[in-house]
């Protein structure tokens, strides 16, 4: 029984070691110990006197000689109930945290993600916001990634995320209007390189869908309002159903 669970409470793979050793021999001494481990001698002592400063084992002495033996493992529940409350008051700090993440963020802030995986963790950040609006989409992440997508569109129409599509011409005849996405199509002079621009919350990300993936995301409450409103203008004077 290797017990890596045991990694919860803080413990290092030596201290695993030397304590499933113990557990699984029974009273050790430490040339037990270091038959099932391998480890250095002097390691044991280390680790023995660290698991004996938890109260994970304990020693008798037997002809003038220590041998180990793992304490009742309602310790390890002690440990664990310790922890539990750790992470709660941890949990109660991090509305204090994102406070003063939020005061000393710049106001204007800019971000560049590069490959697939930089893509798909812009991706994840849309899904904290209720709305996306969308300038030339061509349905691109839906066809590099169908099976990320698939997962990634259940979980926004779960979030109820809305979408305001304005699509690339040529999409009129192929796509499949959505849950929560509403969608118009923009003249085939919009039809350039397949770069789509996204606007959510205070954020602005341009997207290059090339030989290279790229995402540039500004962050300005004054530029994602400037953004919205070129949206709605070509949503309410250009594209069409």
């Amino acid at each position: 029984m290797k017990l890596q669970e045991l990694e919860i409470l803080g413990l290092s793979k030596g201290n695993i070691k030397v304590y499933s050793a113990i557990l699984n021999n029974g009273i050790s001494s430490i040339n037990d110990i270091h038959e099932r481990t391998g480890l250095e001698r002097r390691a044991i002592y280390d680790i023995i006197n660290k698991l004996i400063e938890k109260g994970l084992i304990t020693y008798v002495i037997e002809k003038g000689r220590k041998k180990y033996q793992c304490a009742p493992p309602k310790k390890l529940l002690e440990e664990l109930n310790i922890k539990k409350q750790e992470m709660l008051d941890f949990e109660k700090i991090i509305p204090s945290i994102k406070e003063i993440y939020a005061s000393s963020r710049p106001k204007i802030n800019s971000e560049v993600f590069r490959g697939a995986e930089g893509i798909k963790t812009v991706w994840e950040d849309m899904l904290n916001y209720k709305e996306i609006y969308w300038i030339g989409s061509g349905r691109y992440v839906p066809k590099k990634f169908p099976d990320w997508f698939s997962n990634w569109n259940k979980r926004r129409i779960k979030l109820r995320v809305k979408w305001f599509n304005l699509c690339r011409y040529e999409l009129k005849k192929e796509i499949k209007v959505m849950p929560y996405e509403n969608a118009r199509f923009l003249p085939v002079e919009f039809s350039g390189n397949p770069i789509v621009i996204a606007i959510y919350g205070n954020k602005v990300v341009n997207f290059i869908y090339g030989e290279q993936f790229f995402a540039f995301s500004i962050e300005s409450k004054e530029v994602a309002h400037n953004y919205k409103m070129y949206h709605q203008y070509l949503w309410d004077n250009v594209a069409k159903t």
